[in-house]
This record gives C-alpha cells, structure tokens and sequence, in this order.
C-alpha cells in the first residue's frame, strides 16, 4: 500500500514513516519544511510543497492509497498568543487539504490529533466518551478536524481515524532519528539539555497546581510507540473500520519532578531549574485511559519512561557529540560518539 505521510519529515511522521516502512508499506513523504528537517526523509521520496497547494498534491494523491496527515502548528504556549496562526495553518489549510484528499478519492486517512481536544477532563483517566472542550486555541484546531473528518466520513465515505497523543516523548533506537524542534518547548529534551549544559536551566511554569508535587502531570509514550499505532490504525480501516477515535497513552502520569528526576538517573546530572508563573492553557492532569486503544487496534505501549528518556539522551548527545549515555539493565554505560548528527 502507498502512504502520503504529510509532515513526514517532522519528529512523529519521520518515525511513522520508519514504522510503514518495516511493515512493506511504500512510503512518500510531503512536507514544507517549515519546521521539518529534509535529513529526517533520508532515504524516502520527499516532494517539499505546501499543504495547501492543490496543484501540486493532486497527482500525489492520486498515486496514494492512505495519508497520514501531521501537518499542523503544535505549541499550546503559541496558540494562546497567537491564535491566527493556529486557524489559518490547522483549520483553513487544514480544511483545504481535506477537500483535495477527497476530489482526489484516497479512501484512509490517519489523523495526528491529540489529548488537547479533551481540555480539563472532569476524570482522570481520560476515555475517549470524556466530552471534548478544549482550553486553548491550538485543542480547538484539533477538535475542529477531529469534526471535520467525522462530516466527511458520513457525506462522502471517507474512512478515518483520529489518533489523540498524549506526550509524545523518546528517540528511535537507532539513533538517527529524534525530536529536534526550534523552538524546543517539550519538558525532556529541555530538561537534558539543561542537565548536558547545552541548553539554559529548565523553566517549571507552575508550581501550585492541585498535583501531589505541585506540577503538572502528564503521560508520556515513546514516539516509537505512536508510530506503530498509526500502523495498526491503517491496518484496522484497510479491513473494513470505517471511523477510529483512541487514546495513545500509557496510562501511567508523571509530574515534572518525576520526569527530572528520572533525567538525571539516566544522564548522572542534576537539571538546574527555576519555577515560572503558569501558564494559560495547561491543564492540571491529563493522563490516558488506553484501554480503547488495546481493545480496537491491538495497541499497548511497550517502552518505559526510562527507555524514552535514555532514546532521548543518546538522541541529544549524537547532535552535539557529548559522551552517551545507554541503559543496560538498571545500569548505565558511557561511549563517546565521534560524529554528531
């Protein structure tokens, strides 16, 4: 099977991309590169073009038999503080590439969506039945596809599946690929980067929240996870699932501290840090029920906190060429990569 993985030079479609690939499936990737990175495609079909841009995808299309679709603006900071932004590139761009997905008749699309649409859920764990009310600008965005998909389905038979990430988090094993946003807002990557000295010390922004700790508490699951989900999704509409909507989660929150503390058990190094102000839009707790996601895909997340922060670790450290640092065990060894990425 062909799949369009649009935004697929980004972190989480360059790590799909790698998971459709081990499963036979002919991968083309089609990304701006607005804030993806060409070396993230290596070794794919790449077409750079705007998603948007009618032209040129059409006959991209038209050669694919499902898209996986991460092309979206994804900071809930920024979503607050500009808006436009998020409506112009996640709902109207958004909206358009839709249309064109359907004039050109691909039958299976695979949505990057995420925790975001639930807003502050009124339980903890989330199910999918949690009512949808987002809190910020960029969980609207979300919804709003999320809806869109589901009018689409109806009126025009478009199979689909809506896959809500919790954090993603970690690094392929093999190194070569990993998170590389800039900017950097995700709490691991700045917590090692803090601790490895390339970074400045960590902003915790908040400190009071109704948490054992007093931060907030968040799920994290391996990237590598999340792509085989999207694998598993396709899988599912390809034998006849007309709408999927799940949780990616593992079920298990971790606070802030939880996370720095589990940073500097794997990289020996304390993270320096310093308390901020909240900030507008972050919710208390957001955890996954996953349960859905097991029963309906044959999904579960494999990897441990540890093994998505020592993936991240030795992630950083190939950029910059710093001793890295692989768990074995409980234990730890050090080697020292000559080249950086």
């Amino acid at each position: 099977m062909a799949v369009l993985v649009v935004g697929g030079a980004g972190y989480i479609g360059s790590h799909t991309a790698r998971a459709l690939r081990r499963h036979r499936h002919e991968v083309i990737i089609y990304d701006n590169l607005c804030t993806g990175h060409s070396f993230l495609a290596d070794g794919f079909e790449l077409i750079v073009g705007d998603m948007a841009d009618r032209e040129r995808l059409l006959p991209v299309m038209k050669r694919a038999d499902a898209i996986m679709y991460f092309a979206a603006h994804a900071y809930v900071g920024e979503s607050v503080e500009n808006p436009r932004k998020y409506f112009n590139n996640n709902v109207q761009a958004g909206l358009r590439f839709l249309d064109t997905a359907i004039d050109a008749g691909v039958p299976h699309f695979v949505f990057s969506s995420s925790c975001a649409v639930y807003g502050v859920p009124s339980s903890i764990p989330i199910v999918e039945a949690t009512p949808r009310q987002p809190i910020n600008p960029y969980g609207v965005s979300k919804l709003f596809f999320e809806k869109a998909l589901e009018a689409y389905g109806h009126a025009y038979g478009l199979r689909y599946a809506n896959l809500r990430y919790f954090n993603a988090a970690g690094a392929d094993e093999s190194g070569e690929i990993g998170e590389l946003h800039d900017p950097e807002t995700h709490l691991i990557p700045l917590a090692l980067a803090a601790a490895y000295g390339t970074g400045p010390e960590l902003k915790i922004f908040g400190s009071d929240y109704p948490t054992p700790d007093g931060t907030c508490v968040r799920d994290y699951v391996h990237v590598s996870d999340i792509a085989e989900a999207h694998v598993l999704a396709l899988r599912c509409l390809m034998n006849g699932d007309t709408q999927i909507a799940v949780n990616l989660g593992t079920g298990q929150g971790y606070s802030i501290h939880q996370i720095l503390h589990s940073v500097q058990e794997v990289t020996g190094r304390k993270v320096p840090w310093r308390a901020e102000e909240r900030r507008p839009g972050d919710p208390p707790v957001l955890v996954a029920d996953p349960a859905q996601a097991y029963r309906h895909l044959g999904w579960k997340a494999q990897r441990s906190l540890q093994e998505i922060v020592s993936t991240a670790s030795n992630w950083m450290c190939a950029k910059h060429a710093l001793p890295q640092v692989k768990s074995i065990g409980t234990h730890t060894t050090r080697t020292t990569l000559e080249t950086a990425i």
